[in-house]
């Protein structure tokens, strides 16, 4: 007997970035996909898997290239990808365009199931992974496989619903794949994790940013800044809204403490990067890290001036009078005693420190 899972509450899965998008099409993480390849075309991918990395560098676009792996009807076999120097083989990919790849691609295929933060609903309540658990116990519909994919797994599943779901992750069901997607592993339930075995995911290189910002049509100039800050993540550069606002709080910092005679001095300037992000809509914290990166990023303009390096390289191009205007200012000791700044600022950032006391101190440390 088989069953649809229509009558569970949840989101089918949505692709923004394509019409489909198969292992070969996923930006960088050539060594998990190959990894994942492996596993579909010799049969042992785990029946619980988990996702971990950044935010925004592909895992729940390669969750979704896994289900597309595992349904298929037309797989390609032994598929290059890369360019001839740097090259990886995967065994099998889905072929993109047969029916089950498209409808996966929609979000319409019946055992593809994707939880996820969708409205005023940002939680899975614990009934709503009972009924999962119920349904997923029938045969898969119409695919070879299920696959269940929980994006932001510790952010939507709370203790109880962790709890909920564990009986399932020790003993799934066959035909079911479930794939926890977490850009905060740690913070899942200790017994969830150890079910799952865990795939990592990297920051984007910069350059692979900046080449999907430009394949996609963004001003290469903009790409490059926006690769700067994103931190090796395609989602946080798309997500940079204001960007040129931003940053020129983050220049007119330079500017001033370049120029900065006393510490009074060099406690204004954080007027330029204080406060709620100037239009981003980012809380006060975020969007302090925002122009923390794009300050780490015109500071590395300041050292490939000053040194005399290929400007060709410069990520705010745009800005080059300026910034040839700063580079004196800014010799190499005090570049680096900068960039030690800035990472020891985001860092505080992260363990919630006062961002109004991390901007002043990164204002007498530049």
């Amino acid at each position: 007997m088989t069953a649809p899972l229509t009558s569970f509450p949840h989101r089918r899965a949505t692709i923004a970035r394509s019409s489909h998008m198969p292992f070969r099409d996923i930006i960088g993480h050539r060594r998990s996909l190959r990894l994942l390849s492996r596993a579909v075309s010799s049969g042992t991918l785990p029946p619980s898997l988990l996702f971990a990395g950044p935010e925004g560098v592909g895992k729940r676009q390669t969750a979704v290239a896994l289900a597309q792996a595992l349904n298929c009807v037309s797989p390609l076999r032994d598929v290059v990808v890369g360019s001839a120097s740097a090259s990886t083989t995967l065994p099998i990919d889905a072929c993109g365009e047969c029916a089950a790849c498209r409808r996966i691609a929609r979000g319409v295929h019946p055992d593809v199931v994707l939880l996820a933060p969708e409205g005023d609903r940002v939680t899975v309540a614990i009934d709503q992974i009972r009924a999962l658990n119920e349904q997923i116990a029938y045969r898969p519909f119409e695919g070879r496989r299920r696959v269940v994919i929980v994006d932001e797994a510790a952010d939507v599943l709370l203790g109880p619903s962790q709890n909920a779901l564990l009986k399932t992750l020790e003993e799934p069901p066959s035909g079911t794949v479930f794939v926890l997607v977490a850009s905060r592993p740690d913070a899942l339930l200790p017994t969830v994790r150890s079910r799952c075995p865990a795939i990592r995911f990297a920051p984007l290189s910069g350059s692979d940013v900046a080449g999907y910002l430009t394949a996609n049509g963004m001003p290469p100039a903009e790409a490059a800044t926006r690769a700067a800050v994103a931190d090796g993540s395609i989602g946080r550069a798309l997500a940079a809204a204001e960007l040129a606002e931003v940053r020129d709080g983050a220049r007119q910092l330079l500017e001033q403490v370049a120029r900065a005679r006393d510490t009074r001095a060099r406690l204004d300037a954080t007027r330029a990067i204080s406060g709620k992000g100037k239009g981003t809509g980012l809380g006060e914290r975020d969007a302090l890290a925002v122009h923390l990166r794009l300050l780490h990023a015109l500071l590395r303009d300041l050292g490939v001036l000053s040194t005399g390096a290929d400007e060709r390289g410069l990520a705010n191009a745009d800005l080059q009078p300026i910034l040839t205007r700063l580079a004196p200012a800014f010799d190499r000791a005090r570049l680096v005693r900068a960039f030690t700044a800035i990472d020891r600022a985001l860092e505080a950032l992260e363990r919630n420190a006062s961002p109004k006391i991390v901007a002043d101190w990164v204002a007498l440390q530049l």
